[in-house]
């Protein structure tokens, strides 16, 4: 939820920040400035994400969760402090860091700890938490946006408080069982190589470097890539279209005369609740009828909503219905990486793997925000651009018949 509210936050108030934090000559650029400042804090994302798999393969999930937690409240509230836009940027960009370790520490602990047949229904609660974060930060701008041009200042402020999470962290999470196992064994293994003793095979992928483990296995790195081709889809279709609702719906109330701002809140709101159905909805589905069939059809229907959300619906009242349903499947997509990639590594390399799967694909989306406006413009409008971009959801259908089913199977350790 936290981490949901941090991303939402900086999409909604990124006009209003800049109006502020840049000079008069350069105002008429916001949004480009706002598409690098989006694009720094993904690249943050992703080396942060990988970082923190990683590290929470070696130091443990529940240190690695409170790092991070701690570390993104507290420097999002130093935002608020920001004096102009470098110094904006730069914050964004060690917030993007923090979040990214956060997501796969949590999906790893989740695939740990639930029963193998309720495992989906876990992962779309967790993954929950970004819709209802997502949501909080809507709300939070449809009221404190009146407030003036500081307003933007207070939604991080508000960002401060995850870091209170963590002293109930500490005290009420116990670690997972299968991390301190494969750790026990981890240390043994390097007890042994440092006394020169032969290694075996499941010895010496113990002792390998986690991220070099994952592509050393030619079944692994079959695994691997066509993950990354399933995540890179999930996270353009996003970040290159469903993260343009706000401003599209924005910009069809200002052709009728209504406040765009108000209006981009309420369909930031409605496409957060149907995200958050969705999120749930695809892991009990994935549970019932299997990882494979459920995320297929939840990117086929990404693929078509988009142009019946960009295209084809023009009242206003009917646009914030289809917010919503559109959020269903191309927001809430993304539980099938929390429910479906932990099933498929052991425990030695789960959290490097998942984090890595799910956050290398931002060093190609943190692209899109660059290169929005310019495509925008190129296609003449936010309708045709979301069209063409969309066509991102083929390579998701065309990889995931190749994932292996994994529903109701015990994790390899």
């Amino acid at each position: 939820m936290f981490d949901g509210y941090e991303t939402y936050a900086l999409i909604l108030t990124a006009g209003v920040t800049f109006q502020q934090l840049l000079p008069l000559e350069s105002r008429p650029a916001i949004p480009f400035y706002a598409g690098l400042t989006i694009a720094v804090t993904l690249l943050g994302w992703g080396f942060g994400g990988i970082a923190g798999g990683i590290l929470a393969d070696y130091i443990g999930r529940k240190r690695t969760l409170i790092y991070s937690i701690l570390a993104y409240s507290l420097v999002t509230g130093c935002t608020a402090l920001a004096w102009s836009w470098p110094s904006f940027v730069v914050l964004r960009f060690v917030v993007g860091l923090a979040l990214g370790a956060e997501w796969g520490t949590g999906a790893s602990i989740v695939a740990e700890m639930w029963p193998a047949e309720h495992r989906g229904k876990g992962a779309g609660l967790m993954q929950c938490g970004l819709g209802i974060g997502f949501f909080c930060a809507s709300g939070v701008w449809f009221f404190i946006s009146a407030v003036g041009p500081s307003a933007w200042r207070w939604m991080y402020i508000i960002g401060v408080l995850p870091a209170l999470a963590t002293w109930w962290i500490r005290r009420g999470l116990i670690e997972s069982d299968r991390w301190t196992e494969s750790d026990r064994r981890r240390r043994e293994v390097a007890a042994a190589q440092n006394r020169g003793e032969h290694l075996d095979e499941a010895s010496r992928q113990l002792a390998r470097f986690t991220l070099v483990d994952l592509f050393a296995n030619p079944g692994t790195r079959r695994l691997t890539i066509i993950a990354l081709l399933m995540s890179t889809t999930t996270t353009l279709g996003w970040w290159g279209i469903s993260s343009w609702v706000p401003a599209y719906v924005s910009s069809v109330a200002a052709i009728e005369g209504l406040p765009g701002a108000r209006w981009a809140s309420l369909a930031g709101m409605c496409y957060n609740i149907g995200a958050i159905c969705g999120y749930i909805g695809l892991g009990f589905c994935a549970d019932a009828w299997g990882r494979k069939p459920v995320t297929i059809t939840w990117f086929a229907l990404a693929l078509l909503l988009t142009p019946v959300l960009f295209l084809w619906t023009h009242d206003l009242s009917l646009l914030l219905l289809v917010c919503g349903i559109n959020g269903v499947f191309s927001l809430g997509q993304y539980t099938w990486c929390p429910t479906w990639l932990p099933e498929v590594y052991p425990t030695r390399i789960r959290a490097t793997a998942v984090s890595f799967c799910f956050n290398a694909p931002r060093f190609i989306a943190f692209l899109g925000p660059l290169v929005a406006g310019t495509l925008i413009t190129y296609f003449g409008g936010y309708g045709r651009a979301a069209v063409i971009v969309s066509m991102i959801y083929i390579l998701g259908l065309a990889a995931a018949p190749f994932f292996p089913e994994t529903r109701g199977k015990m994790l390899p350790d």
